[in-house]
């Protein structure tokens, strides 16, 4: 007699994880395409996609986009590798010992929420209107958060996984490196990736109230001068280069840390 199964027919996934993600951008993209064709949004305030490649297709030819482009992306790239880099340790050692902890967090906890962008004031005062201050403002904006993100992962190590590694005769820095460390190897990496849209968030911000070059600075000039297309050129630039920063942090993730869920 055959056997029938009784389990549930399971739903097959769609075949490629980006089929969603790109249907839902072709329709943001034909939604906006109907209503700039439909005449009924004034094209000062809804230019065209058309309009808005046009404008895409003159910055980059006359040079305009490419320098911004890198300038800003230079600015975000200096700003948080600082403060990455600096994080790490910093984070490790808040997560593993007390007296740290105890010594640090409060202070960090209090400037965290000290919003970045009211220090470029004082940034202006004490760096002047070069590169500096730029970087100092990410690097402000993003430390705090990495360090006590880092820490939280630290926390959550596990105490069993910690005392194996005594009983086996672990002692100090090895067990940071060779245990800590690969434990939270994935949360380190998420927590760049999130904090690197604050990056730049704060380096158009920046380069908003003083720069001379830079896409924060394009999109503002495009603003003085009602070209809205200009505008739109600029953060549609800016969420590409977030999404592909995005993208390479996940595919660093599943490479580096492939062994974890």
């Amino acid at each position: 007699m055959a056997m029938v199964s009784d389990r549930s027919p399971v739903p097959r996934p769609i075949t490629h994880p980006w089929t969603l993600g790109l249907l839902g951008i072709l329709a943001v993209l034909l939604l906006w395409f109907l209503i700039s064709a439909s005449g009924s949004v004034d094209k000062l305030f809804l230019p065209s996609p058309q309009a808005v490649w046009q404008a895409g297709q003159r910055e980059w030819s006359s040079g305009m986009l490419p320098k911004d482009l890198l300038a800003s992306v230079q600015r975000v790239f200096i700003g948080f590798a600082m403060s990455a880099g600096l994080a790490l340790p910093v984070g490790i050692a808040m997560g593993t010992n007390p007296v740290i902890c105890r010594l640090l967090e409060p202070l960090m906890g209090l400037i965290r929420y000290m919003p970045a962008p009211a220090f470029i004031p004082l940034l202006i005062i004490y760096f002047g209107l070069e590169e500096l201050p730029k970087v100092l403002l990410i690097f402000i904006g993003t430390f705090f958060f990495n360090a006590l993100m880092i820490m939280d992962a630290v926390k959550f190590v596990p105490h069993e996984l910690v005392e194996t590694a005594r009983t086996l005769g672990g002692r100090g820095l090895p067990i940071i490196t060779r245990v800590v460390a690969p434990y939270i190897a994935p949360q380190v990496l998420d927590t760049y990736r999130i904090n690197m849209a604050s990056a730049w968030n704060l380096v158009i911000v920046a380069e908003l109230v003083a720069a001379s070059e830079g896409l924060g600075k394009r999109i503002s000039l495009a603003q003085r001068f009602l070209r809205t297309d200009e505008i739109f050129v600029g953060l549609i630039v800016i969420g590409l280069i977030g999404l592909a920063i995005d993208l390479g942090f996940r595919l660093l993730m599943r490479r580096a840390c492939a062994w974890a869920s």
